[in-house]
């Protein structure tokens, strides 16, 4: 199982469900290893393609172009960098007056720019409209010939004086008419430059407050990223731990012995147990037998199940006690997580028992916490049983499992030790399907 998982480096979603945090860990941590492998191996391969003339070399940037700028900081007296924040220096006003200053003078000055602007084409056109007027009434007298007819010149220039102040009367009033309405268009021009420039500071604002936002999510990211890589440590030690245990106690064997005991059986039949309730006689055990079937990457059904626990499990005494022929008071059938909770429910924290599972070829043991349950999955696809994800600790029996962490706690975080089996509550036991 394990092996499939890393050649495929995928895990099915229910099947990491069923994982606990530790063997969850550790499994991460190996198909990290493998895709490490994988980037070596394939560096490995590229270089050697370059040296036999095959690809050409890789060319590196280097992280400066020769035209890079630089800086060049202003010094201080002290010979440091000279820095100065604004509103924190001596007679310094607080930085939102200041601001608001800022804000309110920039707002002016474009204002009086625009207006002066404004004012100069306004007074080209008062100009040029007034000396217009002036040439065609001075070209409607003259056509008119009224300076020959009048008799007295001089009435005549005094009239055409009057007619030149009227109409200077005139251009100062509609100058001055130009002059309010350029002045009123500044006051509402430097109104809206002032808004527009606040509202790019309350803009500029929430961008500063997204971005300390943003580096607090990053913080935390961070902060969870080392958290994890501390999880991912501990489950290697564990792993370290329960190889260098499992070599201590001899249990990294091989399975040729696992059976070694088997002959021994012929010589016991008086310590044989009575049978469980509704079984009937159980099949006469056996060495390990050929597969009778092409067994499927995962179960799909409880036919099939049964029929690879008939077929696999029974010649290698999976459930049985180690020397006699009693199924073992924690084994059970193939129940769901919900019922073995049931089971557990009123017992004591370290009760234990172990299920057929409905995920792996193997099973789950589940296990009574002071507050809650943990589940276990043991891969017992191969020629061994093992916590799925845990390569040393291989056992040649599932008893061997059992009896092993009856003595060594499973994970050095969750300290679990198994100590009172969980039996049965109904008749027929719930693994009756799998001995008939």
């Amino acid at each position: 199982m394990l092996h499939q998982i890393l050649q495929d480096m995928y895990i099915d979603p229910e099947l990491l469900a069923e994982l606990s945090d530790v063997q969850k860990h550790i499994l991460f941590y190996k198909m990290r290893q493998e895709q490490l492998r994988r980037w070596r191996e394939r560096e490995m391969w590229e270089a050697l393609e370059q040296t036999d003339g095959l690809r050409p070399p890789k060319v590196k940037r280097g992280m400066w172009a020769a035209s890079a700028k630089h800086i060049q900081w202003l010094l201080g007296a002290d010979g440091e960098v000279w820095v100065w924040i604004m509103g924190e220096g001596p007679g310094d006003k607080p930085y939102e007056e200041i601001s608001e200053e800022l804000i309110a003078e920039r707002a002016r000055l474009q204002a009086q720019k625009e207006a002066e602007e404004l004012w100069r084409k306004k007074e080209a056109e008062i100009t040029k409209k007034f000396r217009d007027a002036l040439a065609n009434e001075k070209a409607r007298i003259l056509a008119e010939k009224w300076k020959v007819e009048m008799e007295d010149r001089k009435a005549a220039k005094t009239l055409e004086e009057r007619i030149h102040e009227e109409f200077k009367r005139k251009e100062e009033e509609e100058r001055k008419r130009g002059e309010e309405q350029i002045r009123l268009q500044e006051e509402q021009r430097a109104q809206e430059l002032y808004w527009s420039l606040k509202q790019a500071q309350l803009q500029s604002q929430a961008n500063e407050k997204e971005e300390q936002e943003w580096a607090e999510q990053l913080r935390r990211s961070k902060a969870a990223d080392e958290e994890r890589s501390r999880r991912a440590q501990r489950a290697r030690d564990e792993y370290r731990r329960h190889s260098l245990r499992a070599i201590q106690k001899g249990t990294v064997a091989g399975l040729s012995s696992r059976f070694q005991e088997l002959g021994q059986s012929q010589d016991q039949e008086g310590r044989l147990c009575q049978q469980p309730p509704g079984l009937g006689s159980l099949p006469a055990l056996a060495l390990p037998i050929s597969r009778t079937w092409e067994r499927p990457l995962r179960p799909f059904s409880r036919d099939a199940i049964v029929r690879w626990f008939k077929e696999e499990q029974l010649p290698r005494r999976a459930g049985f006690e180690r020397t006699t022929r009693c199924i073992a008071p924690w084994f059970h059938g193939i129940i769901s997580r919900e019922d073995a909770e049931d089971l557990l429910e009123n017992m004591t924290e370290g009760a234990f028992l172990v299920r057929v599972s409905e995920k792996i070829w193997g099973y789950t043991l589940s296990y009574r916490l002071q507050k809650g349950f943990k589940h276990f999955m043991v891969d017992a696809s191969g020629d061994f049983y093992s916590f799925l994800g845990v390569d040393p600790n291989r056992h040649a029996t599932l008893t061997d499992l059992i009896d092993f962490h009856k003595e060594e706690i499973i994970t050095v975080s969750g300290g679990e030790l198994l100590q009172q089996p969980c039996g049965q509550k109904d008749s027929p036991p719930d693994y009756h399907l799998l001995f008939e």
